[in-house]
């Protein structure tokens, strides 16, 4: 199943859901409620990006 990732989208995948748990970690141990949504919206935009990318190399 990874064979299919190039190591960019691969990159980007695992800094997503690297960057969710230090959101998580903002708003749950340090309840800073404000960043934590503020780095929170970061991942969606990554991905977003990545799906972009991915349908502008297809065509």
């Amino acid at each position: 199943m990874l064979n299919k990732f190039s190591k960019f989208e691969f990159a980007i995948l695992i800094l997503s859901i690297v960057i969710i748990f230090i959101s998580e970690y903002y708003y749950i141990v340090l309840k800073n409620h404000e960043r934590a949504i503020f780095i929170g919206l970061w991942p969606p935009t990554m991905l977003t990006l990545l799906t972009y990318l991915n349908s502008k190399k297809q065509k």
